[in-house]
């Protein structure tokens, strides 16, 4: 699906945070099948984003050696939601108990960007667009899909988030049976899902995941082992949804993808 505009309070943008992103760079074009393209983002550093088509999906850019440090090697997933103001929104999130880990800043001619922490302890970050929406193809093979939050305070960060973008959570079963799922909803559209972390994943951080969506889900598996990754959980179906399965990509950083289920 194009997209030319983002609703305020919609998840936008992903980028990936690698400490090896010319490795990032072919494994995530190889297994979506995109495209990638250089570009300069300051004197010596290097932000390469994944095309379909010409249009944008996501992005991929090397940390820095202070930030591999800190994420302890590992890769990492960030996703970005739009608002009308960055400014507006720092405040409302600090408002709401947030912390703010980078203030609003210009990124060039292309918008303005917040990153947070949520009330906890998940990481995130506004968008405020200018010259750049972010994301123009959502919801097809090649382009991010979704994202979900895994949190161990689901009525908090249902407070946080509602107080934050206005979404409403409706909440049932799990397809498998394991817990319960919540959906958020804006002006009756999903804009994000969540889950309760639970004891058997062991340690395991609040975050927010990212679901890219691929043509063929057994294709993409084969192509997803011969490049590295590594299947976390068996392949899930949910009616009316998709088939997916949850990876973890050989710089660490966790994805699922997901073969849309055909309208």
């Amino acid at each position: 699906m194009e997209v030319t505009k983002h609703t305020p309070g919609m998840f936008s943008w992903a980028d990936l945070g690698s400490p090896d992103a010319a490795a990032s760079r072919k494994f995530y074009a190889e297994l979506l099948q995109v495209d990638a393209m250089d570009l300069a983002d300051g004197p010596d550093a290097i932000y390469t984003t994944l095309n379909k088509n010409g249009r944008l999906c996501f992005a991929i850019y090397q940390m820095p050696d202070e930030m591999v440090e800190m994420m302890g090697g590992r890769a990492f997933w960030q996703s970005y939601f739009t608002v009308e103001s960055a400014d507006e929104s720092a405040r409302r999130i600090t408002e709401l108990g947030g912390t703010l880990a980078q203030e609003p800043f210009d990124v060039f001619e292309a918008g303005r960007a917040v990153v947070a922490q949520d009330t906890t302890g998940a990481v995130f970050a506004l968008w405020e667009p200018k010259n750049e929406i972010g994301s123009q193809v959502f919801a097809e093979a090649g382009a991010l899909s979704w994202n979900e939050l895994y949190t161990n305070n689901p009525e908090e960060s249902t407070r946080f988030y509602g107080g934050l973008f206005g979404w409403q959570a409706t909440t049932g079963p799990m397809a498998d049976g394991t817990g319960e799922y919540t959906a958020f909803m804006l002006d009756g559209q999903p804009a994000a899902g969540m889950m309760e972390i639970q004891k058997q994943w062991g340690e395991f951080p609040p975050y927010w995941s990212i679901y890219f969506g691929v043509e063929d889900l057994d294709a993409a598996r084969v192509r997803a082992k011969a490049l590295g990754a590594t299947e976390i959980t068996p392949e899930l179906t949910v009616p009316e949804v998709g088939r997916f399965i949850y990876l973890e990509d050989p710089q660490g950083a966790h994805l699922t993808i997901i073969e849309i289920a055909a309208a």
